[in-house]
């Protein structure tokens, strides 16, 4: 069953470019910047990664709700998408282990939607033109009215949405037994993230993002992590302040995503928003110690500036490029204990060609 509503929705782009669709979801309006993801697996886990609060969701596979959702596959407590763009939106699934089909999951998250459109020519698209704020509708069909709702949305560039999704009280995970303690920075951490932490008996003290320095250091943490979220990281500067503070007491530092941007914000290196970002689980990676290649899972719209960070070679090494663009991927900083990546490693969905750097990690501990 495709659609179980067959009700009229619009997507229209902040250019005036629209499509018609049909409504999937909950009912109602949602704006945010459009990106998509290039998975064909892990829908529910991308719905529910932090890192993309804010943003209208294309999926590129064709099927959406083909194996349903369940409790198991979330990666926070929350759909955090603001909207889904899909081609096909089904409530048929084969999945036993399956709790609730996509449009009852949606109707219980508040999820606007919209499918049966051309996500193939949205995606061609948004690579030529770059990212840009989009609304969806299913109540209010009229473009003019759209369009003035849509001119209300903030640009995601200077948008600081880290503290937003943040934890709002400190929480543990893992054994307290456990030897290694590490601090977690949250900003929009993965569920699947500390498990590979807890996994390598750690035992994880996850922080709001903006904790002052003098707060975690009170834990005694062997080391810190800083972790993925949504937003721009130049607009963050509590957490640069923070970083700064955990570099100069040299204790071990590792960074994901956001908290990669971060790391090297607190080392002067600028950032920049990318034309449309990295989205997808089979993203090229050259490990540039190792030789290597890893196929892995990306989720950004922001990078570090490759040409500041090569004139940094004293002070920091490049890890990591992308083999698509050749975009900055991972960076270690010389004498200190910290390095970052700026795909995740955790890869769920993905393939797990990077899950080693838990264990670099660990081992500095």
């Amino acid at each position: 069953m495709v659609n179980p509503t067959y009700e009229k929705a619009i997507l229209l782009l902040e250019d005036g470019t629209f499509y018609e669709g049909k409504a999937c979801g909950k009912k109602g309006t949602t704006s945010g910047e459009i990106c998509f993801n290039t998975g064909m697996t892990g829908y529910q886990e991308i719905f529910t990664d932090p890192s993309y609060y804010g943003q209208v969701l294309v999926a590129t596979n064709a099927h959406i709700g083909n194996y349903g959702t369940s409790t198991k596959d979330i990666e926070s407590n929350r759909v955090q998408i603001a909207g889904l763009v899909c081609k096909n939106f089904t409530n048929d699934y084969s999945r036993q282990a399956a709790d609730l089909d996509l449009q009852q999951y949606f109707e219980d998250e508040g999820v606007v939607g919209i499918s049966d459109v051309d996500t193939r020519s949205i995606v061609r698209y948004i690579r030529d033109k770059g990212a840009m704020n989009a609304i969806i509708s299913s109540v209010v069909l009229d473009k003019d009215e759209l369009m003035k709702e849509l001119k209300k949305v903030p640009s995601m560039d200077g948008l600081e949405l880290a503290s937003v999704v943040s934890t709002k009280e400190p929480y543990f995970v893992g054994t307290p037994d456990d030897e290694k303690r590490i601090a977690v920075l949250d900003y929009g951490t993965k569920v699947k993230i500390l498990d590979c932490f807890t996994e390598r008996g750690c035992y994880l003290k996850v922080f709001n993002a903006i904790t002052p320095f003098e707060e975690l250091e009170k834990w005694n943490p062997d080391g810190y992590f800083l972790s993925n979220g949504p937003g721009d990281p130049a607009a963050m500067d509590y957490a640069i302040e923070t970083v700064k503070k955990i570099l100069e007491k040299d204790k071990p530092v590792f960074g994901i995503c956001l908290g990669h941007q971060i790391l090297a914000l607190a080392m002067d290196i600028p950032t920049y928003k990318m034309h449309h970002g990295h989205r997808g689980i089979n993203h090229p990676v050259l490990n540039l110690i190792s030789t290597k290649g890893e196929i892995t899972s990306q989720n950004h719209g922001f990078g570090v500036n490759a040409e500041e960070l090569e004139k940094r070679s004293d002070d920091i090494l490049i890890t990591h490029k992308n083999l698509n663009d050749n975009t900055i991927e991972g960076m270690k900083i010389k004498g200190k204990k910290a390095f970052s990546v700026q795909y995740h490693p955790e890869a769920a969905p993905g393939p797990h060609d990077s899950r080693y750097l838990f264990d670099e990690f660990v081992s500095l501990l």
